[in-house]
C-alpha cells in the first residue's frame, strides 16, 4: 500500500464506502445509532449533560488530547512552554473535580471521561518522558491516577490497552521530529493499573458522612459541604 490510512473508520459493506473517520462523530453514532440492533441503551452523551460535555470536550481536546502534541513537537521554547502550561493547568484542574466525585459528570463514566482516558493511559508511558510532558506524572496525582484505574477496570477496557503497541506506534513515529535512539527501549510506567480502585467506595462514604452531619441545606451550607467532601476524601484515600 503506498496511500495513508487513518484509524478509527466506520465502513459501509454495502456501499464500499467510509461512513466517517472522525472520532467525534464515531462516537455520536456509536453512542444510540445501533441501539435497535444491539439492545443497549447505554448513553454516554445524555441530554442533561450536554452543554457540560460539549465544553469539556473542547477544553480538554485543546489542552490535553491535542495538548501533548503540541509539547512534543512544539518548534520553539515558547510554543512549548505555552502547551505544557495550558496542559497541566487542565489537569490540575480536573483533578480537584475528581475530589468530589468518582467520574467528571458524577457516578458514571460518560462520554468526556472516555475521551479523557485514551491519553491518560498512554501519559506516563510516553508523553511525560519522550513528549516533555514531565511537570507531573499522572500518578503524582491524588485523584487521577486513581481515577485512571477506575476507567482501566471497567469492564471490556483492560485488554484493549497494549503498552507495546502504545510506545512503539507513538515513539518511532515521533523519531522523525525528535530522534532518540534509545525512546522504543523505555520501561513501562511504573503503576499498578490493575490495583483494586476504592473511589466509588470512598466518595459514597464522604456522602453519607456528609448527610449525616445535616450538612448541605442552604447555598453557604452547600459551599462548606464542598470543603468537607474534600477534606473527609483526602483523609480516607491518602497515599
Amino acid at each position: 500500500m503506498t496511500v495513508g490510512v487513518t484509524v478509527p473508520v466506520l465502513w459501509d459493506k454495502e456501499t464500499k464506502q467510509i461512513v466517517s473517520n472522525s472520532d467525534d462523530d464515531l462516537m455520536r453514532i456509536l453512542n444510540s445509532a445501533f441501539n435497535e440492533v444491539t439492545g443497549n441503551q447505554l448513553d454516554l452523551y445524555p441530554t442533561e449533560h450536554r452543554a457540560e460535555i460539549d465544553s469539556l470536550n473542547e477544553t480538554i481536546y485543546e489542552t490535553v488530547n491535542d495538548g501533548v502534541y503540541r509539547a512534543g513537537f512544539a518548534t520553539s521554547q515558547h510554543a512549548y512552554e505555552t502547551a505544557v502550561l495550558a496542559l497541566f493547568k487542565t489537569l490540575d484542574e480536573l483533578d480537584d473535580r475528581l475530589a468530589t466525585r468518582r467520574f467528571l459528570f458524577g457516578p458514571q463514566p460518560l462520554e468526556t471521561d472516555w475521551r479523557l482516558f485514551v491519553t491518560l493511559i498512554r501519559f506516563d508511558a510516553v508523553y511525560h518522558g519522550h513528549f516533555k510532558c514531565n511537570v507531573r506524572r499522572i500518578l503524582d496525582y491524588r485523584n487521577l491516577y486513581g481515577y485512571l484505574r477506575d476507567l482501566y477496570q471497567q469492564p471490556g477496557i483492560a485488554e484493549t490497552v497494549n503498552f507495546d503497541h502504545i510506545k512503539t506506534a507513538l515513539l518511532l513515529h515521533a523519531r522523525r521530529h525528535q530522534p532518540d535512539p534509545n525512546c522504543a527501549d523505555r520501561a513501562e510506567p511504573r503503576f499498578e493499573l490493575s490495583a483494586w480502585e476504592r473511589r466509588s467506595r470512598v466518595i459514597a462514604e464522604c456522602e453519607t458522612r456528609i448527610a449525616y452531619c445535616g450538612i448541605g441545606v442552604s447555598s453557604a451550607a452547600r459551599s462548606a459541604n464542598s470543603d468537607l467532601m474534600v477534606q473527609l476524601w483526602h483523609s480516607t484515600n491518602g497515599r
